[in-house]
């Protein structure tokens, strides 16, 4: 082993990525893998990244971001969700994953501990784990995977001689789908602000919710909440790299200096790109939530129509299936098979921890050919395994 961090040598590249590359020689793989949406940034993005780049918009913005992005982020999410972040309580980041790497790194002392649901998406425990923290799992497999205050309460009471410092929330949530009502939101605040937890929220999945508006919690719990939000999923910009961390000002001025020292800024063309998106696309993310929700739809007939078990999705654009009971291995064996005899990728459910044994992550973050195609493939194979 080279003499390297022991942190480091203990974590893995997360499992959606080495399963990604795993399956990605199989012949005509159709990937339902990372969630990468398929569409386009909407063209006048596109047209005002373009004009920064023309416009030599090519050196370092301040530490923050551009004072014109604070402002029309401040103003975008608070049209949006009623947030009350003003422009110098925002930080403009490489994504949403560095805002909450920055987050965690900011918040947490060695030996403090993070309350985290589970199965979760898969960066949060790393992270958590470089800033020589811990995390305490909470399952939420008997619970329709969400948190609940009661398991919430159990879960800090079990846990009352650690050093409980933070919750994190993940909703819309990555793998399964699932979302919070306001009235559910405000139960849970209810137990965290009792045990003087700081909450961080990852809400890259805001925009893309079906039944039921989104809540930010922020507004429930605004003195002791981080919020993580960004234009990656709402406007299609994975790869323009834009994300936010929202906060009160004492959070946030710490939080700059780990900012800083981890990237110093974010592109300039992106922030450009997304004073554009923020100010103008209002309305953007509707148009892609609209077919989202029709891929969504479309997978659950497919799902049911071969009995296969899910959870319901109400936000993201991913799908939570459980293995077939009558393949005999792991989730990881399972998706594996798939993509080698059918030739469809999914993502086995323990890469989003020991609480995602047995299921599998769809993304519809994918064209309806593709979806067609792919369940198509898997319903061929399902028959087969059965004959």
């Amino acid at each position: 082993m080279a003499d390297t961090n022991h942190i480091i040598q203990q974590i893995q590249v997360s499992g959606i990525r080495r399963f990604d590359e795993a399956i990605s020689d199989v012949p005509d793989i159709i990937k339902l893998t990372v969630g990468e949406p398929d569409l386009p940034t909407p063209a006048h993005i596109k047209k005002a990244g373009i004009q920064a780049i023309r416009d030599d918009f090519s050196h370092y913005s301040p530490l923050m971001g551009f004072q014109k992005l604070q402002a029309a982020a401040s103003r975008y999410f608070n049209q949006k969700y009623q947030l009350n972040y003003a422009p110098n309580e925002i930080i403009a980041t490489v994504g949403a994953t560095e805002a909450v790497a920055t987050a965690l790194i900011t918040l947490l002392n060695p030996g403090d501990a993070v309350l985290l649901p589970t199965p979760c998406y898969t960066s949060y425990e790393p992270v958590i784990a470089m800033a020589h923290a811990h995390v305490i799992p909470i399952d939420t497999t008997t619970t329709g995977y969400k948190l609940t205050p009661a398991g919430l309460a159990a879960a800090i009471q079990t846990n009352h001689s650690q050093r409980l410092k933070a919750i994190l929330l993940n909703y819309p949530t990555n793998p399964t789908g699932v979302t919070y009502t306001k009235a559910e939101l405000a139960a849970l605040v209810a137990v965290i602000k009792q045990a003087g937890l700081t909450v961080i929220s990852d809400e890259i999945y805001s925009e893309i919710t079906y039944e039921q508006p989104h809540t930010a919690l922020a507004t429930l719990y605004p003195a002791h909440t981080v919020t993580i939000n960004g234009l990656s999923k709402s406007h299609a910009m994975t790869g323009w790299r834009l994300g936010f961390i929202m906060a009160p000002l004492a959070l946030i001025t710490e939080m700059k200096k780990t900012h800083q020292y981890l990237v110093t800024s974010t592109s300039s063309i992106s922030q450009v790109a997304g004073i554009e998106a923020l100010t103008h696309g209002l309305e953007d993310g509707q148009k892609m939530r609209a077919i989202y929700q029709a891929r969504r739809d479309y997978l659950v007939t497919r799902l049911s129509e071969m009995s296969i078990n899910y959870i319901y999705p109400t936000g993201a654009f991913y799908l939570f299936a459980q293995v077939p009971a009558a393949f005999k291995g792991t989730s990881w064996a399972f998706a594996t098979t798939l993509a080698q005899q059918a030739h469809v990728a999914v993502i086995p459910g323990s890469a989003f921890g020991a609480a995602g044994e047995g299921w599998f992550r769809i993304s519809y973050a994918a064209s309806q050919d593709a979806l067609r195609d792919s369940m198509n493939r898997f319903a061929t194979w399902l028959t087969q395994q059965q004959a």
